[in-house]
């Protein structure tokens, strides 16, 4: 078990925040909203920010200059639905696409997003690719032979899965599990990540009734500290340069798939060895904020900028891209 301490020398400030919406007015036949919601994690895709939501069947292309992003529709779920919560009563079908990220081949860039596995429902696998193309070419694989082989590595999945993390390495693919959840069976929740190599889960992926089931490996722990005795779990994980950040959320839940109340988020290093250390995150005032960060990917060209997406847990309401700036030894 590695843990985390908070470090006074770092500090995590947002120096800007962006209302995310989408170009173009809202579609009701497609269900889909003016506004960019629950926004859960974040990755490059050329220049612009490839945005997935945990509550809503689509992918977001986001300009992060502006704010404004292109929309990609997913397939509709129950009731030609695209958005599930609590007020419409339909949460229970949601994909929940609490992770994503960038995968390079020989055909280009493709996003690769998947669901958080804390239900049977929410254990599929969406891809994108020609991502950037007029159309898009969407599938959604139901991987259940690969969430059991997570959930059957106790060590990983702990007493109640919750994938939030998906980090693309040269030759793997790191998953982040989040401790939100419940102790059940004799487990207790866990953060933890692991590995999963590449080339076999991209062979699953292409044929998951016959290919072999990648199985994990490299697997980790971790104890992240809390916030106003509200224990942080992970929610996002990026490499800045050489250095892997994640971010983390404090929030009272009762289990993996309940919202709660939120005392805050930090932005935490893993280094190779030793002691994980963490800032929350502030205003420019330095006063700690309440915002549950869901993703975080760095600015090209910078090593102490990213971009993180806050999730206001509220239907109506718009996530935020926010620019941070990193100060101390975050190297």
């Amino acid at each position: 078990m590695r843990r985390a301490h908070h470090d006074p020398a770092l500090t995590a400030t947002i120096l800007s925040r962006r209302t995310l919406r989408y170009r173009t007015a809202a579609h009701p036949s497609l269900d889909r909203p003016a506004h960019v919601r629950a926004g859960s994690s974040l990755t490059w895709v050329g220049a612009r920010l490839g945005l997935v939501q945990d509550d809503a069947n689509f992918v977001a292309l986001v300009d992060p200059r502006t704010g404004l992003a292109r929309s990609i529709t997913l397939p509709a779920g129950v009731e030609g639905r695209r958005h599930f919560d609590d007020v419409r009563g339909n949460k229970k079908f949601k994909l929940d696409l609490e992770s994503c990220c960038t995968i390079e081949g020989a055909s280009g860039a493709m996003l690769l997003a998947l669901g958080s596995g804390s239900k049977k429902r929410r254990r599929r696998i969406v891809t994108v690719e020609s991502i950037t193309a007029r159309l898009p070419r969407v599938s959604v694989i139901e991987a259940e032979a690969l969430y059991e082989k997570l959930e059957g590595a106790a060590e990983f999945a702990g007493s109640d899965m919750n994938i939030e993390g998906a980090l693309a390495l040269p030759r793997a693919l790191r998953l982040f599990t989040r401790a939100n959840g419940a102790a059940k069976r004799g487990r207790t929740p866990l953060n933890a990540t692991c590995d999963l190599a590449l080339p076999e889960l991209l062979a699953y992926l292409a044929d998951p009734a016959h290919a072999p089931v990648p199985a994990p490996r490299a697997i980790a722990q971790f104890d992240l500290g809390s916030l106003d005795g509200l224990p942080l779990g992970f929610t996002d994980a990026a490499l800045v340069g050489d250095t892997l950040l994640y971010t983390a959320a404090a929030e009272a839940s009762a289990d993996s798939s309940a919202d709660g109340a939120v005392s805050g988020s930090v932005i935490g290093l893993i280094p190779v060895s030793g002691a994980l250390r963490h800032a929350p995150l502030t205003d420019a005032e330095g006063r700690r904020t309440h915002d549950k960060v869901e993703g975080v990917v760095a600015l090209p060209g910078t090593v102490d900028r990213v971009y993180v997406v806050i999730d206001a847990d509220d239907p109506l309401r718009a996530s935020e891209l926010c620019e941070v700036e990193l100060k101390g030894p975050w190297h």
